[in-house]
């Protein structure tokens, strides 16, 4: 069983950053990848971001390369998500995810999800 927190959403301006973080507990924390989804007002969840076991291999889609950062510490059994130059249409509630697969994470490989943190970003 894993459990996973996130924390760091608010409300931020257009332009600006923000940085999730994923607390999971159990000791096969290391033994997951790890991931990022999205899921805005009236909209089906999405992939954000995606990074392996050994935090060597990540994936990204769309209009996050480039702004978006994943990072893991697997001492700290904590998954990081780094976002610059945030938009208004990256406003959703963004979900920790852990999956045995790899970093080409399908939102039916997530064995287990946060609760979700809100992400706002303002015009």
């Amino acid at each position: 069983q894993v459990q996973l927190v996130e924390s760091g959403g608010g409300l931020v301006q257009a332009g600006g950053s923000l940085r999730l973080s994923c607390a999971a507990s159990g000791r096969t924390f290391s033994t997951y990848a790890m991931g990022w989804f999205r899921q805005a007002p009236g909209k089906e969840r999405e992939f954000v971001t995606a990074i392996n076991w050994s935090g060597r291999d990540s994936y990204y889609v769309g209009s996050m390369k480039g702004r978006f950062t994943i990072s893991r510490d697997n001492a700290k059994n904590t998954v990081y998500l780094q976002m610059n130059d945030l938009k208004p249409e990256d406003t959703a509630v963004y979900y920790c995810a852990a999956s045995k697969g790899t970093a080409s994470m399908k939102i039916h490989d997530v064995e287990y999800w946060g609760q979700g943190t809100q992400v706002t970003v303002s015009s």
